[in-house]
């Protein structure tokens, strides 16, 4: 005889909530002087195509399979560049955050890891909060004491002439093991104080860009402004307690942000990276 289960014993059943839960991994190896991809797994919206590479730089870009992150979706990209491994990753297009079947808030999280003697690139293009949409976005790299890695974050606050969706983001930089940059931001309806004086004002665009090398060490790379009208959006140039520096920029629109960011690459790096 099997025996029951009285009602109030049954585990509840675990809620279901619509939207699409998706994996995407990408793992670089260094090897004899170039860089093998190992790894290149997309899943749901994430397609991944290798690009050629560019010397011992191995090149991948996203490719959106579909319309993503919507309400409710999980959505992961892993990136791993091992032990002497050189890697590019950008996106063929922005990502559009919409409104899904489901109020409930979509997240998308992103984990970088880079080990010795890397090189990282993360340049995808823009991300666009739209109107009714709310997105928690979560962003970690995780370095090695000898690894590099260029960063860049492209945010825009709605489509043109429509009011923003609501955008929390955090972005947390280990480098040997220790806390580099520890960041969260909140934008959009019901977030305190987003549109104030204080923080965006009129502004709709929001950047960042992360330059981690240990040459950088040996270098000055003192803070600074750097706009060239109060219309065209605003930058700060700082360097980090490491050998890093942050470039902050907040914009009208996406392409006075991108050409702010070109500007502060430039300062950095040099012409062309």
């Amino acid at each position: 005889m099997i025996p029951t289960i009285p009602e109030a014993a049954k585990p509840a059943p675990e809620p279901t909530t619509p939207g699409v839960r998706a994996t995407a991994r990408i793992t670089a190896t260094g090897r004899g002087g170039a860089t093998t991809l190992t790894a290149l797994d997309g899943d749901g919206p994430f397609e991944l195509r290798r690009l050629r590479p560019r010397g011992n730089e191995a090149r991948v870009i996203l490719v959106g399979a579909m319309s993503a992150p919507l309400g409710g979706d999980r959505l992961r990209i892993e990136v791993t560049a091992e032990h002497g491994a050189s890697l590019h990753i950008t996106s063929a297009t922005a990502t559009l955050a919409l409104r899904g079947a489901t109020a409930e808030p979509a997240t998308y999280d992103v984990a970088l890891t880079a080990g010795e003697g890397a090189q990282l690139d993360w340049l995808p293009k823009p991300l666009i909060s739209a109107v009714g949409r709310d997105l928690r976005q979560t962003l970690t790299a995780d370095l090695a004491r000898t690894a590099r890695l260029v960063l860049r974050e492209e945010q825009i606050l709605g489509r043109a002439g429509e009011p923003s969706g609501r955008l929390a983001t955090r972005l947390v930089v280990r480098r040997g093991g220790r806390t580099l940059l520890h960041q969260q931001a909140d934008y959009g309806p019901g977030a305190a104080g987003w549109d104030g004086p204080a923080v965006l004002a009129d502004h709709r665009a929001i950047g960042q860009l992360l330059i981690v090398d240990p040459s950088l060490a040996y270098s000055r790379n003192p803070p600074r402004l750097l706009a060239e009208a109060l219309d065209s959006g605003q930058a700060l140039l700082a360097p980090l307690a490491g050998p890093a520096v942050l470039v902050t920029a907040v914009a009208p629109d996406g392409l006075r942000l991108r050409r702010l960011l070109d500007t502060a690459d430039a300062a950095v790096r040099g012409p062309g990276g």
